[in-house]
C-alpha cells in the first residue's frame, strides 16, 4: 500500500486516511515515512498504535517537544527560540513550572461554574440559527460556542469573537486557500494576537477582575509569575486550542451523528447519553490528528529502534481506532464505555489542559440540540479543512426542522 499520511489534499477531501492507518497498525506500527525535500521535511517515524502513542506521550525525557518543537513543520532555529516559550513546545521541568502557573485558571471547580453560562450560550445560538433562512452548523453553532466561552475566560468583550475566529482560522488554516493566501498569514495573525494579549494584560494590571487573565498575571504563592512573552504565548495557545478542538469536535461530531442517524435518535430519546457521546465524538473525530516529538537518545518505540534526533510523529486518529484497545473501533457508539481514547493526548506532561472544558461544552451542546432541534438534518455536503494537523470541518449546511 502506498503510504502518505501528510497529503493535505487527501484530508480536505476525505479526512484522516483511515485505510492507510489501519494497514500500518497491522503491518508497520512504527513506520519510517518518506520525507519531502522540497518542503524540507526529513523522513519520520509514524507511530500509529495506542500503546506506542501513550509511551511516546509519557516519556518527555526520551521524546522531546522542545528540540524541534511539537508541530510537524520544520522551522529555523531562530524561530524555534521564541516558540519554546509556549507550553506546547516545552519539556519538564520548564513545562511543569509553566503548567503549574496556568493550572490555577482551569481547575474542575472553576470550569464547573461555567456550565449554566455554556447552556445559555447554546440556547441563544439555537434561537439565532432558527431565525435565519439557511443555517451552517459550523458558522452558527460549532464555531461561536467556544469563542463565546473564550471571551468569558479572558474577560474580553463578546464582540471580539469575530476577530478571534479570524485569527484562529488564519493560523490553523494557513495552507487552506479559504483562510489564508499564503502561510505567512499565519505568522501575521500570531503577531496580532500577541498585541491583543498585551492590551488585555495592561487592562487587567490597571483594573484586576475575577477572570483567568487576572489570575494568570498574579504571582503564584512562591512568587513565580509569567513573563510578558510567556503570557502572550499562553493567550495564543488558548485562542487556538480552546477554539479549534471544541469547534471541530462539535462539527465533526454532528457530521458523525448525521451519518449514523440511529445514534442521533438514541441521543434524542435519552439525552443522559450526552456525556458518553461527547467522549465518543472526541475518539471518532480526533480533532487534533498528530503531534511531533524528537528522540533525545537512541531508544525503542514498539519493537522499532530509533536514533537520537529522529523525528517521531504520533497519530491520535489512528490510536483512537486501535483494534487492540477498542471493541469494534469502526463503529460509532455514543454509549461506548469504557472509552480509553486519547483525543486529549496520551497522558504525560502535555495532556490537554482544557479537556474538562471541552467535554463540558460538547456535553451541554448535545443536550441542548437533542432537546431543541431533534429534527436537525444535513442539508448539503460538508467541506473539510485542508490540514493534516487539525481534522476540521469548514462548512456543514443544516436544516433545523
Amino acid at each position: 500500500m502506498e503510504i502518505d499520511l501528510v497529503d493535505q489534499d487527501f484530508y480536505a477531501q476525505h479526512g484522516p486516511p483511515h485505510e492507510q492507518l489501519a494497514w500500518l497498525r497491522a503491518n508497520s506500527p512504527v513506520h519510517l515515512h518518506r520525507g519531502d525535500e522540497a518542503r524540507d521535511w526529513p523522513p519520520f517515524w509514524a507511530v500509529t498504535k495506542h500503546a506506542d502513542v501513550v509511551h511516546v506521550s509519557r516519556r518527555s525525557d526520551l521524546f522531546s517537544s522542545s528540540r524541534k518543537l511539537a508541530l510537524f513543520n520544520e522551522i529555523p532555529e531562530a524561530e524555534r527560540e521564541m516558540q519554546r516559550m509556549m507550553m506546547l513546545n516545552q519539556d519538564p521541568p520548564e513545562h511543569t513550572r509553566r503548567r503549574s502557573l496556568v493550572n490555577r485558571g482551569f481547575t474542575p471547580r472553576i470550569i464547573g461554574q461555567l456550565e449554566q453560562h455554556i447552556r445559555d450560550i447554546c440556547h441563544d445560538l439555537v434561537d439565532e440559527a432558527k431565525g435565519r433562512p439557511s443555517a451552517d452548523f459550523v458558522r452558527d453553532i460549532a464555531a461561536p460556542l467556544p469563542l463565546y466561552v473564550i471571551c468569558e475566560l479572558l474577560g474580553a468583550p463578546v464582540e471580539d469573537r469575530e476577530k478571534i475566529f479570524t485569527w484562529s482560522n488564519r493560523m490553523i488554516g494557513s495552507e487552506d486557500p479559504d483562510y489564508a493566501a499564503d502561510p505567512a498569514e499565519g505568522h501575521a495573525a500570531a503577531m496580532e494576537v500577541y498585541a491583543y494579549a498585551n492590551e488585555l494584560a495592561a487592562q487587567r494590571r490597571a483594573e484586576p477582575r475575577d477572570d483567568i487573565i487576572t489570575k494568570l498575571l498574579q504571582p503564584a504563592e512562591d512568587g513565580e509569575a509569567l513573563s510578558e512573552d510567556e503570557f502572550d504565548l499562553f493567550v495564543l495557545l488558548l485562542l487556538v486550542a480552546g477554539n479549534e478542538t471544541t469547534r471541530n469536535g462539535a462539527s465533526g461530531g454532528m457530521l458523525a451523528l448525521f451519518e449514523h442517524p440511529d445514534q442521533w435518535a438514541r441521543l434524542v430519546a435519552d439525552p443522559s447519553l450526552a456525556g458518553t457521546a461527547a467522549d465518543e465524538i472526541v475518539r471518532w473525530v480526533s480533532p487534533v490528528n498528530l503531534f511531533r516529538r524528537t528522540a533525545t537518545a537512541d531508544t525503542v518505540v514498539g519493537d522499532q529502534p530509533v536514533r537520537e534526533g529522529d523525528k517521531i510523529v504520533v497519530f491520535y486518529s489512528s490510536a483512537n481506532r486501535d483494534e487492540d484497545v477498542f471493541d469494534s473501533p469502526g463503529v460509532f457508539d455514543i454509549g461506548r464505555t469504557p472509552n480509553p481514547h486519547i483525543g486529549f493526548g496520551g497522558g504525560g506532561a502535555h495532556f490537554c489542559l482544557g479537556n474538562h472544558l471541552a467535554k463540558l461544552e460538547l456535553r451541554v451542546m448535545l443536550e441542548v440540540l437533542a432537546d431543541r432541534l431533534p429534527k436537525i438534518s444535513q442539508a448539503g455536503p460538508a467541506r473539510r479543512l485542508r490540514s493534516y494537523f487539525i481534522n476540521g470541518i469548514k462548512e456543514l449546511p443544516v436544516a433545523l426542522t
